[in-house]
């Protein structure tokens, strides 16, 4: 009865904005993040011990850069001007990529493209929230990730037809990329209105011990749950990688990320609706399932069939579960402190970010392929005994 009055609510402009703003930076991010593993092994001599240590400092980057422009916006009271610069950063830092001559380049180009994304994360996040009607909150997550993976596999896509028409030229590809960026940039600009906080009451510091109690034991169990989630998920820098093992050419190893992403892309607002009127803990665990089985067959097989249906699975896991993790944190913290809730929520999953991005390089280097991804699916089980460790605790706040 209670998901009756969101039937006839429609979500926010601005949410539909704020999805086309992250489209936009999306292709423009994965034009290069799907050439860039290859172009650093192939062009550049990258290790893959070195290409597993960029993605994860990379990716942990922008989670932990998370907590302080969450825990700022809060202070602040306001989303949108971090968010803008967080996504004016993302876009100055493409130039960087199609000028690295090294692999120290490429990470300080990654850095500060990562920086950025941290800094916008949380803010965006948290301006989601606000803006959507509570009982239509996992629809606005699931369509602002949709609409973001959409832009994920048109970026590969274009990448992959530009390296075909250009005689793989990875470096004018990079240049290409800037372009949607900078579009990105302007729509936030112009295209979305933050909502009036509706209280003028003095701004207190959010990780304060008393607003640090406000975070209860819910919500803490959300971030535990996610940062065990993460790593069981490293890079998918890895996925192009196997792809790449399997005997798929250099050219078309963007297809690994439009084909994850369009799965991704097709299931998110789906599930987002299904998680308003299902147990969050019940479909996060079917997630981890459905990841264990992308493990099983990435690890068990180099066959292209074997690879290509991990591949799909990992997409849909991803669909299942990143939406509903956001609306798990929402539902679980004060609205005051969404933005240091999501900050704090990626910095423990930032942190295991670069353990397991890490780690699974090593284990690749050193044991192969088979073994990286068949830690991953480990990882997904202890997880899922942590779910049913709590099955009788509630993981979210009514």
């Amino acid at each position: 009865m209670a998901d009756k009055p969101g039937h006839s609510q429609r979500l926010p402009a601005g949410i539909w904005a704020l999805g086309f703003v992250s489209l936009l930076m999306d292709i423009s991010s994965e034009m290069i993040h799907s050439l860039l593993p290859v172009f650093m092994v192939t062009v550049l001599g990258t290790s893959m011990w070195a290409v597993g240590l960029i993605e994860g400092f990379a990716e942990a980057t922008a989670l932990i850069v998370k907590v302080f422009s969450g825990v700022l916006s809060d202070y602040w009271g306001k989303r949108k001007p971090l968010a803008v610069l967080g996504y004016g950063l993302g876009a100055l830092s493409k130039p960087l990529f199609a000028l690295a001559t090294t692999t120290g380049m490429v990470l300080a180009a990654r850095l500060i493209d990562r920086v950025g994304k941290g800094l916008r994360g949380a803010p965006r996040d948290a301006l989601v929230a606000d803006l959507a009607p509570p009982s239509l909150r996992g629809a606005a997550f699931g369509l602002r990730q949709s609409l973001d993976t959409v832009g994920a596999f048109l970026g590969p896509l274009v990448a992959m037809g530009l390296m075909l028409l250009w005689a793989n030229d990875f470096r004018a590809i990079f240049w290409v990329a800037i372009i949607p960026g900078f579009l990105a940039v302007a729509l936030l600009l112009f295209g979305v209105r933050e909502p009036a906080t509706g209280t003028q009451a003095p701004r207190l510091n959010p990780i304060s011990r008393d607003n640090l109690k406000r975070l209860s034991g819910p919500y803490w169990r959300v971030v535990a749950i996610g940062a065990v989630f993460t790593l069981a998920r490293f890079s998918e820098a890895f996925l192009l990688l196997r792809a790449l093992q399997g005997g798929l050419p250099v050219a078309y190893t963007p297809l690994v990320l439009i084909g994850m992403n369009v799965v991704y892309a097709l299931g998110a607002y789906p599930f987002g609706k299904l998680s308003d009127s299902v147990s969050h803990t019940t479909l996060l665990a079917w997630g981890l399932v459905v990841l264990i089985g992308a493990d099983v067959l990435l690890a068990s097989s180099s066959h292209w069939t074997w690879v290509w249906a991990g591949i799909a699975l990992w997409g849909l896991h991803m669909a299942m579960t990143q939406g509903l993790l956001a609306t798990m944190v929402t539902n679980a913290a004060p609205p005051d402190l969404r933005g240091t809730a999501f900050g704090f929520f990626n910095l423990m999953s930032g942190l295991a970010m670069l353990l397991a991005s890490t780690l699974a390089g090593v284990l690749w280097d050193q044991l192969g392929a088979p073994v990286t991804f068949a830690a991953g699916a480990a990882f997904c089980l202890v997880a899922l005994a942590m779910l049913w460790r709590w099955r009788g605790a509630r993981l979210q706040s009514a």
